[in-house]
């Protein structure tokens, strides 16, 4: 099937049936999730995977009862840095430097550039920027689950505070910010199954400037 094809099958599932995702197919779209692009290549997030079912049934609640926490098989909790740091930057791009076999102070000048912008503008609209960062992997992880056809629903309903001291993301310098449950539907229990997807229309969507 087609890409196309794959996002018109998917849907935000409401309700599964507790059935295990195979490792592979778990596997693939994490790996997909992973070479997502991010802004200057930081992947300023990280990804938790929860399968352990009392661990769920603990979040369940910060997360407004919503059955997709305990009836999925995998539950994917994007958590993006809590702020930039000079040091974390400059972490990456060692990195980066080491895997390309180039001397660290290749970057240098950019790394500069970079915190200059950063600094300044407070932690605030840096972890907002972080968390940016988790909905370009989180479209791409969608999109792979789709492929795969495993069903997964993005979900930003939870308190992300309380979330975050369950998980202690806080004591890591992480914040969440969407969790997504893979699984598969429930089909004869999940009222959204048969329904049309509906879009706004092309022509109202996109706009030609030329």
């Amino acid at each position: 099937m087609s890409l196309i094809d794959n996002l018109k099958w998917r849907y935000a599932t409401k309700k599964m049936n507790g059935e295990t995702v195979p490792q592979e197919k778990l596997d693939y779209i994490l790996e997909a999730a992973r070479l997502a692009p991010s802004s200057s290549g930081l992947q300023p997030f990280k990804i938790f995977v929860i399968s352990n079912k009392n661990l769920k049934e603990k979040i369940k609640p910060v997360a407004f009862n919503q059955s997709q926490i305990t009836d999925s098989s995998h539950l994917l909790v994007f958590a993006a840095w809590d702020r930039y740091t000079l040091e974390k930057i400059e972490g990456v791009f060692n990195k980066t430097m080491e895997e390309r076999d180039l001397p660290y102070e290749t970057m240098d000048d950019y790394k500069k550039q970079l915190w200059g912008m950063y600094e300044p503008l407070g932690n605030e609209w840096q972890a907002n920027h972080t968390a940016k960062q988790t909905y370009i992997s989180l479209g791409i992880a969608l999109s792979a689950a789709a492929e795969q056809k495993v069903d997964a629903t993005p979900m930003e309903g939870f308190v992300s505070q309380e979330l975050d001291e369950l998980l202690g993301l806080d004591k890591l310098g992480l914040k969440s910010s969407v969790i997504v449950a893979l699984g598969y539907r429930d089909a004869e229990n999940d009222w959204l199954v048969n329904l049309k997807k509906v879009r706004t229309p092309k022509e109202q969507f996109i706009t030609e400037l030329k």
